[in-house]
Parts: C-alpha cells; sequence; structure tokens
C-alpha cells in the first residue's frame, strides 16, 4: 500500500512514536511524507520515506494531488485542531479528497493505532480506492 504520513508542529513527536510502533508494519509499504515530518520518521526510525515540500509550502497540495491521481491507499494526518494553521485551505482540501476518492484517513493518533493494527493484521485492503476514471 501506499501511505501518507503528515504530522502538524505539535503532533510530530506523536508521528514519530506511531512509526516507531508501528515500523515493522510501515516498512512493507511505500511511504510518502510532508518535508519535516518525512525527514523526522527517516531520522528516528530508518524507514524509507519520499518527502514532499513542508505542509506550509505545499506539501499538503502534493500529498492532495496524489489522492486525486489514484496514487495514495491510506493517509494518517495527525492534526492539532487548537492550533490555527496558516495553511488550513489545503489541510481542508485534503481532508475533503480523502473523502471523494474514498481514502482511509486518520486525523488523531486512536484512529492511527486501528487503522495501522488493521494493516498490520491485513485486515485492510486498498478495496476502498476508488480509480481516478470512476
Amino acid at each position: 500500500m501506499k501511505i501518507a504520513l503528515i504530522a502538524h508542529d505539535k503532533k510530530k513527536d506523536l508521528m514519530i512514536e506511531l512509526a516507531k510502533t508501528f515500523v515493522n508494519v510501515l516498512k512493507k509499504h511505500q511511504l510518502f511524507a510532508t518535508g519535516t515530518t518525512g525527514r523526522l520518521i527517516i531520522e528516528h526510525t530508518g524507514l524509507d520515506v519520499r518527502r514532499m515540500k513542508s505542509g506550509p509550502l505545499g506539501g499538503d497540495q502534493q500529498i492532495g494531488s496524489m489522492v486525486a491521481d489514484g496514487q495514495l491507499d491510506l493517509v494518517i494526518f495527525l492534526r492539532d485542531p487548537l492550533t490555527a494553521q496558516p495553511h488550513e485551505p489545503d489541510v481542508s482540501a485534503l481532508l475533503r479528497l480523502c473523502d471523494v476518492f474514498a481514502i482511509p484517513l486518520a486525523t488523531n493518533l486512536s484512529s492511527a493505532r486501528i487503522m495501522l493494527k488493521a494493516l498490520e493484521e491485513e485486515q485492510i485492503e486498498n478495496q476502498f480506492h476508488l480509480r481516478k476514471d470512476e
């Protein structure tokens, strides 16, 4: 599966811990991340992660484009709902695209753990993914 990993600044430590906990699951899949999140995951886990731009510099839009083009199967976006984000329209667009294309989306640690546990137990497949031409 192709998985995107994104975390707002105040959630990056949680993303690192999540990646460490599920490193054996994540290493079996293609990983993509926004800039700083990807760098931190690589540094702390050694996972192979293709990095996009930083979220505020277009990384969220790059991930959204991948969703729209059918290039992602699952998105984990640990959001900080209590801090204003300068790129909130990009965040909203990405979340909307996940809904439009039926891409499983976790926006907090609990839902991310459930998704990765299901992936670990092979209970989740890319059957949810709509093709671009559908």
